[in-house]
């Protein structure tokens, strides 16, 4: 209400003049569910990778418990890795007594190896001995930034973000000056070379991380920048005010900010082709922010529609033909497409009573989908239902790890399928950033590990080399989101 009051009725009217509304998915109508109990369209396929606190196929390593969000980098050998975030302890809101997790006390990241096709070779841990680590996002030179969801009063602390190796070589790496907070994702801008952090709380900031000059190219660049938060105006437009010590607050940095906007449960954030897309769970909406043009306006407004198409909105990934992926904490366990033209359509549905049950009291024992990602060549999405395989009276169980295979728009079997017109003519490894490029770069079939120095002329030169291949895929043919 503060939020909508400070905004104007102007700026929502402007705002909602032309968001994405309900219509038929671009894949077809969902199948009855699989032998995973999940609901697919025509042509695609699902299966189990990992069940938290239990061992990843033939490794030996146990999957961590509540995993959330994920990424997908590429490996040398044409393989892939999957990183994940275990967020445990649990959020607030999930009673901690009902969980089996709890024995392990941590939370963390891991990561699983895939080969070329699509079989487990490795997994293991990139991140210990944290606490609720939530979501997060990639750099353009290969690493996961891992971000804690956590606030204590007395002394005040919150949540960090740790810089993770997804290959497991080197250690992770705690970049204070993203500031501390109840970090969710993590959105990089490689062409202005700037990061975008969310804020799960009901007056939560959306921040901006700018690095130092001439950092741009390994974790040097997350060290000693400014944050600032978001301020906007009554017609949309926005403006950055700076954040007072982001990494050793004494109080909440959102209430550091004057005059910054608040968001209703800042959740996942995304960049694509120019523009963030970041979701807020609390009222129901996906939100686009121009970098160029420094607006920010509803893209999807989820209480505008009864029944809403997409309900609870949180994590967020995109697909090289500019396609949204919207996982839903909450509604019906679904992941939704929101299109190049507007049309917002289930692709993904989770069912059965491994995913929890109905409660009326305030206690959540219902799952949510988190840790969207696709493999690199786009034919695979990754989905967690984060706290499925629960059982009565147990409560919320410790989560299980999806992998939907199949033609996805802009991939490899879309492409075998269609013209070449109809597929992005930088290809599908252009979405994922520029791991794909940089990796073959790096010598190991990896990117720069997280190395804390000032980078020397060649690794600034690999992330110039990264934001030239963004800028040649915004000149790619194409439709994109507005």
């Amino acid at each position: 209400m503060g939020a909508a009051l400070a905004l104007g009725t102007d700026f929502w009217s402007r705002a909602l003049a032309d968001p994405a509304l309900p219509g038929p998915s671009p894949y077809g109508d969902l199948l009855p569910p699989d032998e995973n109990g999940v609901q697919l369209p025509p042509g695609f396929t699902s299966r189990v990778v990992a069940v938290s606190l239990t061992p990843v196929g033939d490794t030996g390593h146990v999957w961590h418990p509540f995993p959330d969000g994920g990424a997908c980098v590429p490996a040398g050998d044409g393989g892939w890795i999957y990183v994940s975030n275990s967020e445990n302890p649990p959020p607030k809101d999930v009673p901690v007594a009902t969980s089996l997790a709890t024995v392990i006390g941590f939370g963390g990241a891991g990561a699983i190896r895939f080969d070329a096709t699509g079989a487990i070779v490795d997994a293991y841990p990139i991140l210990t001995r944290t606490q609720s680590n939530c979501a997060g996002g990639l750099t353009p030179w290969g690493t996961w930034l891992s971000c804690e969801e956590w606030e204590t009063a007395n002394p005040y602390a919150a949540g960090r973000v740790w810089e993770c190796d997804p290959f497991g070589e080197a250690p992770a790496v705690e970049r204070p000056a993203l500031g501390r907070f109840q970090h969710e994702m993590a959105a990089v801008d490689p062409v202005e070379e700037q990061i975008y952090l969310t804020e799960d709380q009901t007056d939560g900031l959306l921040y901006r991380y700018t690095p130092q000059p001439n950092t741009w190219g390994t974790g040097a660049a997350l060290e000693g920048g400014t944050l600032d938060a978001m301020a906007v105006d009554g017609s949309g437009g926005v403006t950055w005010l700076p954040v007072p010590n982001p990494g050793a607050p004494t109080g909440p940095l959102r209430r550091a900010v004057p005059g910054a906007t608040p968001l209703n449960g800042g959740e996942g954030a995304v960049y694509d082709d120019g523009r963030v897309y970041v979701t807020t769970k609390g009222d129901d909406r996906v939100w686009v922010l121009d970098v160029a043009a420094q607006t920010f306006t509803v893209l999807y407004d989820g209480k505008a529609h009864t029944p809403p198409a997409l309900n609870g909105v949180d994590n967020i990934a995109v697909s090289a033909a500019h396609d949204l992926y919207v996982a839903e904490d909450g509604g019906n366990l679904e992941v939704c497409i929101i299109t190049p033209d507007l049309v917002v359509a289930p692709v993904v549905r989770l069912t059965g009573s491994q995913h929890g049950f109905e409660n009326p009291s305030p206690i959540p024992t219902m799952s949510e989908v988190s840790g969207l990602a696709f493999s690199p060549d786009g034919t695979r999405l990754y989905l967690n239902s984060q706290r499925g395989q629960g059982t009565h009276p147990l409560g919320p169980g410790p989560g299980v790890l999806y992998e939907i295979t199949g033609p996805f728009r802009g991939s490899a079997l879309d492409s075998a399928q269609s013209t070449p017109t109809q597929v992005h003519s930088v290809g599908s490894t252009a979405a994922m950033g520029d791991a794909a490029v940089l990796a073959s770069v790096a010598g190991r079939g990896s990117l720069p590990a997280t190395g804390g120095s000032v980078p020397g002329a060649a690794a600034v030169g690999l992330g110039a080399a990264g934001a030239a291949l963004w800028r040649l895929r915004n000149r790619a043919e194409g439709h994109r989101l507005p």
